[in-house]
């Protein structure tokens, strides 16, 4: 037949849309075209496919060839468009079945001699094929376990065009030389193993205050000397955090794939992303002169964004999380369009008091100029600091203890669990499963508000000008957590008073 059809995938951002793509035969100037807003490496896929077919032994025909990309205005990128453009031109003379085609999405880049090369982004591809009601997808032979984390779909990873040709019903001479598949390249996904919470000496507090944390996805800023546990802290958060449900599992997973990462399983672990304070803006929000890529922002997404060192971050940088932080998605406009990533994280910031770390420390002696330390601490802007919810100052650990002295990772992470089943329940019928999601206006009027009563010294601080109203709702946010972890189903005065002092380090 002179036309043919089958499907591949754009992505953009996480989102996927189905592409049509066809291929007409006509008898023209031999020629072979591809028309519908492809980018540079798409418009090169005419060369590659041309030599895969060659090598593969299923020469192109020698008519006017044009493949065409609908919907049209919708911008197209990547080598990920190569199987889909090949297998249709291929179906416009070769004898195959045209049904089978048309029910199945292509993906994958070829090589000159035929092979299919590994892509990244093959997992949200695979999720937007399934979405859109396909039963049947066609990947990289490299790629077929990242494909496969995706139930109710049929994957068929292929080593070669032949491959595909054959599966489409081909009668194609058999090829006694061995075809090895190309390997992917990319780095393996594997999440590192979180320390045990028990190997924390001395910071109870912070250990307690962690857990309340975890227990309502509070965002939380550490300020203390060198030395005074603040990663060890850090890092030791995913571990007491529930663990990702299936669709958050893949939703984090395909952040991975997207950025370039091999994904062969789903990892229940929370992610846990700390960038250097040398990154720049569009390495924490993403971005890309050639596709718009994931930032630490959305690889943090479901887990814990840390920025240790955050007085050495660009102000610029910290300040553009706050957006980010109110959403819980950060939208990245280019001139082609805008790409969305998931920006649902904790956000945990780690700084010294000083550029030497000594100011105001007992035993310490800070020879930074008072300019130095206005500087430094400046970079945490005001807005940014009113969307963290827990601040703490950390000491020096003045004495060591015993390794189980604090609680462990598995008992902390069994509170939380407690704590977020309570929260569960009593937001049942709400949109909000979290106390750190929770609406302010709800908090502040609706059935559980507290009584005026048990919400005066929080009234009193915002009459006094020491917290907005966002701070306001954010200390209600933490007081209940404080509740849930407690085992309490009404807010207390004790509850308020802690939130205040963990927000603002003042008492009732």
């Amino acid at each position: 037949m002179s036309v043919a059809r089958t499907w591949a995938v754009a992505l953009t951002g996480v989102d996927g849309a189905l592409v049509e793509v066809e291929a007409d035969l006509t008898n023209q100037l031999p020629g072979f075209k591809i028309i519908g807003l492809a980018d540079k490496a798409l418009g090169e896929a005419v060369q590659r496919v041309h030599n895969a077919c060659a090598n593969s032994g299923l020469p192109l025909p020698r008519r006017a060839l044009t493949i065409n990309l609908s919907p049209a205005s919708l911008p197209k990128q990547g080598s990920g468009f190569d199987l889909a453009v090949a297998i249709t031109a291929l179906a416009t003379e070769l004898t195959v079945d045209t049904g089978s085609i048309a029910r199945t999405v292509h993906i994958g880049e070829l090589g000159l001699d035929g092979r299919l090369r590994p892509i990244a982004g093959v997992l949200p591809a695979v999720r937007a094929a399934a979405a859109h009601g396909f039963h049947r997808v066609v990947v990289p032979w490299a790629n077929m376990d990242e494909a496969r984390l995706v139930d109710g779909i049929e994957v068929h990873g292929a080593v070669s065009l032949a491959d595909v040709a054959r599966l489409h019903g081909a009668e194609l001479d058999p090829d006694d030389r061995p075809v090895d598949p190309v390997a992917s390249t990319a780095p393996a996904d594997e999440p590192e193993q979180v320390p045990d919470l028990a190997e924390v000496i001395g910071q109870r507090e912070a250990v307690d205050a962690l857990i309340v944390a975890a227990a309502g996805g509070h965002h939380l800023l550490m300020c203390g000397p060198p030395g005074a546990g603040k990663t060890m802290l850090a890092r030791r958060l995913p571990g007491i955090l529930p663990e990702l449900d299936d669709e958050q599992a893949l939703a984090a997973a395909s952040i991975r794939s997207l950025a370039g990462l091999q994904v062969t399983s789903l990892s229940r672990l929370p992610p846990f992303e700390a960038p250097h304070h040398s990154a720049s803006v569009a390495a924490l929000v993403g971005g890309g002169s050639r596709g718009v890529r994931p930032g630490a922002i959305a690889r943090a997404s479901e887990g814990v964004l840390f920025l240790d060192e955050a007085g050495e971050f660009p102000a610029n940088a910290l300040d553009a999380l706050r957006q980010p932080l109110e959403s819980g998605s950060i939208v990245i406009h280019r001139a082609g369009g805008a790409a969305r990533f998931p920006a649902r994280f904790q956000l945990v910031l780690a700084t010294n008091p000083c550029p030497c770390g000594d100011y105001g420390i007992r035993g310490g002696s800070c020879m930074c100029p008072p300019s130095a330390i206005r500087r430094y601490l400046g970079r945490l802007s005001g807005p940014l600091l009113d969307r963290i919810d827990i601040q703490l100052t950390l000491a020096r650990v003045a004495h060591t203890a015993p390794a189980s002295a604090g609680p462990t990772t598995a008992a902390a992470h069994g509170r939380v669990l407690e704590a977020r089943a309570r929260t569960a329940h009593r937001l049942r019928d709400t949109p909000w499963q979290r106390n750190a999601h929770v609406d302010g206006t709800w908090l502040r009027q609706g059935p559980l508000a507290p009584a005026p009563a048990v919400r005066r010294p929080l009234d009193a601080a915002l009459h006094r000008g020491v917290l907005t109203l966002r701070g306001y709702d954010r200390v209600l946010r933490v007081a209940w957590s404080l509740a849930d972890l407690g085992g309490r189903s009404q807010l207390g005065v004790d509850d308020i008073g802690r939130a205040l002092f963990l927000k603002k380090g003042i008492t009732s």
